[in-house]
């Protein structure tokens, strides 16, 4: 099912020319880590956002706004698309709450550093392997701590993937 939300996504989202980065479990997944996800989750830039909401409104399951949440303190829409979450971040002003510090920090979402990765039969800009470490770090919950521990174990040499940055 996952696979069949994220062509749905990417679709809607290369349809328009909205650049994209995929962060969260589906990117860990990229660089390693073989847990189950729980959704997609991804950044747009700010601009694009409001296009993202609209082209998706028919699956909306938790409406564009701001939240505030355990974690996370920023914009998203959260779509559901046959049966699966897909959370879309607007990559302005982002902030998650840094465990250790036990304090917010900005979320720093850079569309120019990502790395091509063939994931769920696409090829998907994820978040740059220590940009993803960095933010998991902060958040330090125990879904993010196993996320880290699989990507740092990982030897896995990525087929058909190009850096930028």
């Amino acid at each position: 099912m996952h696979q069949i939300a994220a062509r749905w996504i990417v679709g809607l989202l290369r349809d328009r020319g909205i650049p994209f980065l995929v962060c969260g479990g589906l990117a860990a997944r990229g660089y390693g880590s073989e847990r189950d996800l729980n959704d997609i989750d991804l950044f747009v830039p700010g601009e694009h956002f409001p296009v993202v909401v609209q082209a998706g409104q028919d699956y909306v399951s938790k409406p564009a706004m701001h939240y505030q949440e355990e974690c996370w303190d920023l914009t998203y829409v959260q779509f559901k698309y046959q049966g699966v979450k897909i959370e879309v971040g607007n990559g302005e002003g982002p902030r998650i709450f840094d465990a250790t510090k036990q304090t917010w920090i900005n979320l720093d979402i850079d569309f120019s550093r990502y790395e091509i990765v063939n994931l769920l039969g696409l090829n998907l800009p994820l978040m740059l392997r220590e940009d993803l470490i960095r933010y998991k770090s902060a958040l330090s919950r125990p879904v993010d701590l196993e996320d880290i521990q699989a990507i740092r174990k990982s030897v896995i040499s990525l087929p058909n993937s190009r850096k930028e940055s």
